[in-house]
């Protein structure tokens, strides 16, 4: 089969489609014929060998998430049969024409969606909704600050957030983004300077001096400051991405007069069971708003798998509003 393959760590030049093995569905597993596989920031980091998958994943071939056809059934898998619709997230080797997924981790493609849109979903749903509610504990009614709007789990999570009753509030680094993204939910948009960015007394103004109750941040250390002088009493910080730097310099002070907390998350990483629980939860709550279409995967382009080294051209560049997905 053909998968997007690293030659090597470093930058877009090691990217290339080669010929390799197909993989066998185990006990519990389901073979997917991938149709489509977006593009994550988690692929760069792999690409320059800084973000290596879990055990039992190649390095060299990327992807965590897909949609596709069921093309085959391990032992004992009950839930699907050969041609159902389905995407998911995975832990590695999705950027290719087949791939193994543990058969509760797949989710139905909702009927009328198209591959390309169904494979811009998995990751970027399930970690905002993930980061919101069971991390965060949004509640409608609630000041929810979502930085980096043009990002693909921002704007899921702008949608998840405007479909809970929430308040959306969203930073971006381009004015054109914060007018699209108003269009996704966003209640009130920050443009915020690349040097010494400021937001956190224009977040208390909108929100009457309350603060944020949940903090979406994919930047880290440039924002960290700011993020607690933004925090609602109570309220979380959860930590997606550290686009800016890992290491900032905070006045803990302000933590402790919020009884604020600080939490980090990933998905990759985690046991199965954390996994499945998680998209268990996605397919509980957002799956019946993608149906309704009060949820929408938002896709930036679609580019076949031959363009992949361009792909990662493009999302290093940061240009991208949503999600780039890769067709095979």
């Amino acid at each position: 089969m053909k998968a997007v393959r690293f030659s090597g760590k470093g930058g877009p030049e090691v990217v290339e489609l080669a010929e390799v093995e197909q993989p066998a569905p185990q006990r519990g597993e389901v073979l997917v014929r991938v149709r489509a596989a977006a593009m994550n920031r988690a692929d760069l980091l792999q690409r320059r060998g800084l973000y290596p998958p879990p055990p039992g994943f190649r390095e060299d071939i990327p992807g965590l998430e897909l949609a596709g056809e069921v093309a085959a059934l391990g032992a004992g898998v009950t839930a699907w049969k050969v041609g159902d619709r389905v995407m998911a997230i995975t832990s590695g080797e999705a950027q290719a024409e087949y791939a193994v997924a543990h058969e509760r981790m797949l989710l139905p493609v909702p009927e009328g969606m198209s591959f390309g849109d169904a494979g811009a979903l998995p990751e970027a749903g399930l970690t905002a909704h993930d980061a919101m509610f069971t991390i965060g504990g949004l509640r409608p009614g609630a000041a929810v600050l979502i930085h980096a709007v043009g990002s693909g789990v921002a704007t899921a999570a702008l949608q998840i957030a405007r479909a809970a009753g929430a308040h959306a509030i969203g930073t971006s680094r381009t004015a054109d983004k914060l007018e699209r993204a108003r269009a996704l939910g966003l209640d009130d948009g920050l443009l915020v300077g690349r040097e010494e960015p400021r937001f956190a007394a224009e977040v208390r103004r909108l929100t009457g001096g309350r603060g944020a109750a949940v903090i979406l941040d994919f930047v880290g250390g440039p924002y960290a400051a700011e993020n607690l002088a933004s925090l609602a009493t109570g309220g979380r910080v959860v930590v997606i991405g550290t686009m800016g730097g890992g290491k900032p310099t905070v006045d803990l002070g302000l933590l402790m007069r919020s009884r604020g907390s600080i939490t980090g998350t990933v998905l990759r990483p985690r046991p199965l069971e954390e996994k499945i629980a998680a998209t268990q939860a996605f397919g509980r709550d957002v799956l019946p708003l993608i149906a309704a279409g009060r949820v929408k995967p938002v896709v930036d382009c679609v580019l076949p798998a031959a363009r992949a080294r361009e792909a990662h051209e493009r999302l290093e560049q940061n240009d991208s509003f949503g999600k780039i997905v890769l067709a095979f």
